[in-house]
C-alpha cells in the first residue's frame, strides 16, 4: 500500500499547474462540461475502448477542452502529451466494486482498478476534478488551499527541525565524552523520522503545486539539507540488528510504522538491535564513528569505512596517534594529520555549540 501511495503522489506531477493537461482540465472545469480522461494506452485500456475516433495529435489545452464537450472518454498517451482517441466508450468490468454514484465517476473508478492507469473524471455538477489510480482516489484542491497547507507544514517542520538539531548536538557532545545511552540514540532516530514524515507530506504538496511550488521547494531544501543522510549515518553508528539488515532497510521499515509505534522508544531500540528489556534505555552505547568522521572535509567515504573497520569505535579513533592512523589503508601521514586536526576542531565546535 505504501508503494501505491508513493507512485500516486508522483502521478500528481502529470496534472500539476504549468502542464498543458492541467490547463485543459481547468478550462473544462470552468465550462462545467465534465470529462472522462484516461492517461495511458496499454493493452488493458484499449481492450475496454469501444467506438470513438482516433486522433493521435499533440495535446493542446484548447483541443482537450473542445473534445470534452462530447460525451465519450478521451484517451491520452502515458506522458499526457498526445491525444489518441476521443468520444470513446469505456466498458470496464461491471462486477468491480465502486462507491461512486455518477456514471462517469463509476466508470473512472472501475477502469482505474482494472487497468492500474490514471483516470481523470471531472464532475459537471459538483465542479470537481477527481483522480483515480488503482484503488486510490484523490480530489484535486484549489492552489490557494494547497499553498496554505504547505506553508503551515513548513512552520511545523521548522519547529521539529529545531528540536532535532538540539538532540543531534547533544548526542555529538556525549559521543565525544563517551557518555551516550540508548535513550540518546533512539530520541534522535525518532525525531529524524518525524522530520522526514513532514518532509514527505510537503513534497506531496510540491508535486500538486507544480510550477507554483518553487518557493516551497526552495524553503524545504534549505531546512532539511543532509537530515536523511545524517540519520542513516547515526543508524550505521549504533544499529546492531541480529538479521544483518542495513541502515537503509531499517529506515524503510520504520517509514511504514503507524505514529503509535514511532512514539514507543523501546520499539525503536528493539528495531535497532539495542534491546527491549526494562532499563534498556539507560544502557551505555558507543558509536562506530561514521557520522563524526563524515564531518571532516575532503575525507572520502571509503577511507571512513577503513577507519571504522580498523578501530571499531569512535573513541578508539579519537585516541589513535598519527602513526596509528597512518597504518590504515588509504591514509598517509598528511591525511592522518588532517584527520587528527579535524577531530580536534570538531570536538571544540561540538562542545561549544552544546552550551550556546
Amino acid at each position: 500500500m505504501a508503494e501505491d501511495r508513493d507512485s500516486f503522489w508522483k502521478v500528481l506531477r502529470t496534472v500539476a499547474p504549468g502542464t498543458p493537461l492541467r490547463e485543459g482540465l481547468e478550462s473544462i472545469l470552468r465550462a462545467r462540461t465534465g470529462a472522462l480522461i484516461v492517461v495511458g494506452d496499454s493493452s488493458q485500456v484499449m481492450s475496454l475502448v469501444d467506438g470513438g475516433f482516433r486522433l493521435d495529435c499533440e495535446l493542446i489545452p484548447a483541443s482537450l477542452y473542445e473534445l470534452a464537450k462530447m460525451d465519450g472518454a478521451i484517451i491520452l498517451t502515458p506522458d499526457a502529451r498526445r491525444i489518441l482517441y476521443a468520444n470513446a466508450t469505456l466498458v470496464p468490468d461491471h462486477t468491480l466494486a465502486t462507491y461512486e454514484t455518477g456514471i462517469r465517476h463509476r466508470t473512472a473508478e472501475r477502469v482505474a482498478k482494472q487497468t492500474g492507469e490514471l483516470v481523470i473524471s471531472i464532475s459537471q455538477r459538483r465542479n470537481l476534478i477527481s483522480l483515480y489510480k488503482g484503488n486510490t482516489r484523490y480530489v484535486l484542491r484549489d492552489i490557494s488551499v494547497i499553498l496554505t497547507k504547505a506553508n503551515q507544514a513548513l512552520q511545523t517542520l521548522e519547529k521539529y527541525k529545531a528540536v532535532l538539531d538540539q538532540a543531534v548536538t547533544n548526542l555529538a557532545a556525549l559521543e565525544m565524552e563517551d557518555l551516550v545511552t540508548v535513550l540518546d540514540v533512539v530520541l534522535v532516530v525518532q525525531r529524524t523520522e518525524m522530520v522526514l514524515r513532514i518532509v514527505a507530506e510537503i513534497e506531496r504538496y510540491i508535486y500538486e503545486l507544480g510550477t507554483e511550488g518553487r518557493l516551497v521547494s526552495m524553503q524545504l531544501e534549505e531546512l532539511v539539507a543532509n537530515v536523511a543522510e545524517e540519520g542513516l549515518l547515526i543508524m550505521r553508528d549504533y544499529a546492531q540488528p541480529g538479521d544483518g539488515r542495513s541502515a537503509e532497510q531499517i529506515r524503510e521499515q520504520m517509514s511504514t510504522w503507524p505514529h503509535e509505534d514511532l512514539r514507543d522508544l523501546l520499539t525503536i531500540a528493539r528495531t535497532l538491535g539495542l534491546g527491549s528489556a526494562p532499563g534498556t534505555l539507560d544502557n551505555p552505547v558507543s558509536p562506530s564513528g561514521f557520522r563524526i568522521l563524515r564531518k571532516i572535509p575532503r575525507l572520502p567515504m571509503q577511507v571512513i569505512e577503513n577507519l571504522v573497520s580498523h578501530f571499531r569505535s569512535l573513541q578508539q579513533i579519537l585516541r589513535a596517534t598519527i602513526e596509528e592512523l597512518d597504518e590504515v589503508e588509504g591514509i598517509g601521514e598528511v591525511r592522518a594529520r588532517a584527520i587528527k586536526e579535524g577531530l580536534r576542531r570538531l570536538r571544540e565546535q561540538i562542545l561549544l555549540e552544546r552550551h550556546i
